[in-house]
């Protein structure tokens, strides 16, 4: 760099400490994106300095939690750490893209329902009357009917149930979910068929099923055709007519699409055929979710890739400029940047 260049580089003329708490006050991460593009130093400074997991964690504090979903330990490829270095450049450049892809790609608002489909329920009493279905509808009565999702029959309050639904991406930051048992308001005594407890599981399917037997969801828990990324403690359930709010001990950064909700524990016994039920209302999840223009695959290997479609955003100033360093694995013509992490 000339001498002419390097007095209208501020980054060295001001030092690190004093640009590190410029750059910090950097709000949107495009804006950071296009400051490593002004050159390769500016890009090492804000690589070095992990700039990119600063601002990512202001806006989502909840990540710092999920450091050991995104972070060097469980990436696919190996780090070779050098002693006395143990941070090396290749493990920041790949924290540095991770960071900013989900800086970007996570939307800042909260989802009231991150959920986008009912899959299906271990047992189901009266189909499709009573399907899983019905839980996506908020209310428990419709113009028409009632609108709830019931369990077979059983004589062993033991006996558990499972629900599965898909979320609305592969990448998901939960905060609570929310269940409301049903009031069979056609019974008498207006009973309420709850669970004793509820747990719920997150992950993604180990390959592509056909997931609308209830055997898959019966076989779930078994982790057959599942991997749970993520499993809850076990709540408690009230037996009362009302959106029973869970709080997760901390916000989980879910990687797969895939929810499992355990109802534990019958304790309402139908007078009509004196069997225990579980019946179900509504579920709802609430979080973020990735925003337009970016998404995820699983691989069957674990393998996670993390997608921006420019052509869905306006990320990319051109195809040529990139406004954020995302490492291209497509070939030239494709308009598609990926980012690759590993799952553990």
């Amino acid at each position: 760099m000339s001498e002419v260049e390097n007095n209208g580089d501020f980054i060295r003329w001001l030092g690190p400490d004093l640009s590190i708490k410029i750059l910090s006050h950097l709000e949107d991460p495009r804006d950071l994106g296009r400051v490593s593009a002004v050159s390769g130093s500016w890009h090492q400074f804000v690589v070095e300095n992990g700039l990119s997991k600063q601002l990512c964690l202001k806006h989502f504090p909840e990540l710092s939690t999920a450091s050991n979903v995104i972070e060097v330990d469980n990436m696919i490829e190996p780090i070779r750490f050098v002693p006395g270095n143990p941070m090396t450049l290749d493990c920041l450049k790949r924290n540095h893209k991770v960071y900013a892809f989900l800086a970007c790609g996570l939307e800042r608002n909260m989802r009231e329902n991150c959920i986008s489909e009912a899959i299906v329920a271990s047992s189901t009493d009266n189909y499709p009357v009573e399907s899983i279905q019905n839980t996506m509808e908020p209310r428990d009565r419709t113009e028409l009917d009632a609108s709830y999702w019931s369990s077979k029959g059983k004589s062993d309050p033991s006996v558990p149930e499972t629900l599965i639904y898909k979320l609305i991406s592969k990448i998901c930051v939960v905060e609570e979910i929310h269940v409301q048992p049903f009031q069979a308001y056609f019974h008498n005594g207006n009973p309420i068929y709850s669970a004793k407890s509820v747990r719920f599981r997150m992950g993604y399917l180990k390959q592509p099923k056909q997931l609308k037997s209830n055997r898959i969801a019966k076989r779930a828990l078994r982790g057959q055709d599942f991997v749970w990324t993520y499993t809850s403690p076990e709540f408690p359930m009230a037996q009362e007519n009302r959106l029973q709010k869970f709080k997760l001990p901390e916000p989980v950064f879910c990687v797969g699409d895939m929810l499992l909700v355990e109802l534990l524990g019958r304790v309402q016994k139908c007078l009509i055929d004196q069997l225990y039920y579980i019946c179900i209302a509504h579920v709802q999840v609430k979080g973020r979710s990735l925003c337009s223009g970016f998404s995820a695959k699983i691989q069957q290997s674990g393998r996670c890739f993390l997608k921006y479609s420019p052509e869905a955003d306006s990320y990319f100033r051109s195809p040529g400029e990139v406004t954020m360093p995302f490492t291209e694995l497509s070939n030239a013509s494709s308009r598609l940047r990926y980012v690759r992490a590993r799952l553990r």
